[in-house]
């Protein structure tokens, strides 16, 4: 489960909603159309997501389809993807979150919130030369702007990357 968030960017939510329907093996997708939120009244339910960007067709690489497969050998019978091992219902999304941290103190590793997967995604994809349109919408984002505003230290980045790949060019023919 981790994994997937660490390389789709996907939020808690929409990670503890997935059902084994939602996994394309051979295009290598996953499909975002329900989360686990909190409604107004503070009770978690099932919904659609908040905009319509968000009902997204998310790529993985293959080794998170590689083992999805083998994390669905495990509960073959479960709908959901990442069941509760306590109640082999869906997770609920606080119990992913201490879970998380749980293992990051069992690994001695610096805490680092569930949802900074999410925040790494999207920084390494753009540091990686991903375009902002394509993070956007694997992100679920409403408008590239929004997440060009949000990462704007990854895009930085990146454009020195690319004004010395110009600079080196132009040396070259010159």
């Amino acid at each position: 489960m981790f994994y997937l968030a660490l390389v789709s960017g996907l939020r808690k939510g929409e990670l503890v909603a997935l059902l084994w329907d939602d996994l394309d093996i051979e295009n290598k997708t996953i499909f975002v159309s329900k989360q686990y939120v909190r409604n107004p009244n503070g009770e978690l339910t099932l919904s659609r997501p908040k905009t319509e960007t968000s009902v997204r067709k998310v790529s993985i690489p293959q080794e998170a389809v590689d083992l999805l497969i083998q994390e669905h050998s495990k509960h073959p019978d479960n709908q959901y993807m990442f069941p509760s091992p306590a109640t082999g219902e869906m997770y609920h999304p606080d119990s992913v979150a201490k879970l998380h941290k749980k293992i990051l103190k069992d690994a001695n590793l610096e805490h680092i919130p569930l949802h900074s997967l999410r925040h790494t995604f999207a920084t390494v994809a753009l540091q990686n030369g991903i375009d902002v349109k394509t993070v956007s919408s694997m992100l679920g984002h409403y408008d590239a702007g929004f997440t060009l505003r949000t990462y704007t230290h990854a895009t930085r980045q990146v454009q020195n990357q690319a004004a010395e790949t110009m600079g080196n060019f132009m040396a070259q023919i010159m």
